[in-house]
């Protein structure tokens, strides 16, 4: 195949092309190799709409060649009720980075899903204690689905919360995840108890207001704060951020939109007190998890490494199959 024709992906394309475990061993070689100087910082440009809002992220990575990537993506959070539309739309632009040919176009909401729930795979994997049982996951939307399925690869929970303010909406997905995986999947109905009950806490939510406070977590919890893509949504008490261990995906951008922006803000903590990113972890440059009762904070704002190294994993698998549309916008 040359580089003559782009590929296309549909989002059942991606699906079947990219495995968990693949998207969470190409994000983890992204984060280590961001640690160890390999790539540019990545970018991000966010705007917003009337009820939601745009950003582009755009990152290099170098594999079996050197790859850039700029996603494209929509947030919506109404769009389910009043459009019958997904939250999350766009597409990933993967480009060859040694003369900027477009090799692929690809739907964003599985990239953005996968990639995502293989970084908090990657952070529980390193952060999480070894032994965790039980886990909380709140948000019951694809994304939730995803992080379950994903931390499921590096730790083996007995039983599963699932929490979502819309009570049938955690019905569904508990009984769905329950006949996927086999683990015990209920509705958390008391969301403190939950958390205090958790080995594991995912949130994964369009909040923009805490809701994890510092009284509700035990000693040992590893938390990943999933939902803060943006500046104005917020998913954890500063209080308990400022507290205890902080990792971020990437520093710079989670002091700009994630939750770690809130505590920063808030005058409770600042940029230093961050304990690592998580590709020095990764790396073993910063430790991991160096006590049983340490509670550790993951802040997962989303970098564009995970989307190029997602969408190269898509493109690569592809190619060797020879699979996906092809068109060719020099025609």
């Amino acid at each position: 195949m040359t580089n003559t024709e782009t590929l296309i992906f549909s989002r059942s394309d991606v699906e079947r092309l990219l495995t968990l475990e693949e998207c969470i061993a190409a994000v983890e070689d992204a984060f280590a190799q961001h640690a160890q100087g390999k790539t540019a910082p990545p970018g991000m440009l966010g705007m917003h709409a009337s009820d939601g809002g745009f950003h582009i992220k755009a990152a290099l990575l170098t594999l079996d060649r050197p790859y850039f990537a700029a996603k494209t993506n929509s947030n919506f959070a109404q769009n389910g009720a009043r459009h019958g539309l997904p939250t999350i739309q766009g597409v990933v632009v993967l480009c060859d980075a040694t003369n900027g040919f477009p090799l692929a176009v690809m739907d964003s909401i599985s990239i953005t899903a996968l990639r995502t729930a293989a970084a908090t795979a990657v952070a529980a994997k390193y952060l999480s204690r070894k032994d965790s049982a039980v886990a909380l996951v709140c948000g019951c939307g694809t994304q939730g689905a995803m992080q379950v399925r994903a931390l499921c690869r590096v730790r083996q929970p007995r039983k599963i919360y699932a929490y979502d303010q819309d009570a049938k909406k955690a019905a569904a997905f508990a009984k769905t995840l329950f006949s996927e995986l086999g683990i015990a999947v209920t509705t958390a109905r008391d969301l403190g108890a939950a958390v205090a009950a958790s080995d594991i806490v995912i949130t994964c939510t369009t909040s923009k207001r805490f809701f994890i406070t510092h009284d509700m977590v035990r000693a040992g919890t590893f938390i990943a704060a999933v939902g803060a893509d943006n500046p104005e949504k917020q998913e954890i008490d500063p209080q308990l951020l400022a507290k205890h261990t902080v990792v971020a995906d990437i520093i710079e951008q989670c002091c700009a939109i994630g939750d770690l922006h809130h505590a920063i803000d808030g005058e409770v903590m600042s940029r230093a007190d961050v304990h690592a990113e998580l590709g020095q972890v990764v790396a073993g440059i910063k430790p991991a998890r160096t006590r049983n009762d340490q509670i550790i904070v993951f802040d997962s704002s989303g970098t564009a490494l995970q989307d190029v190294a997602a969408a190269a994993a898509v493109y690569r698998r592809a190619a060797g199959q020879r699979q996906g549309v092809q068109f060719a916008f020099n025609s």
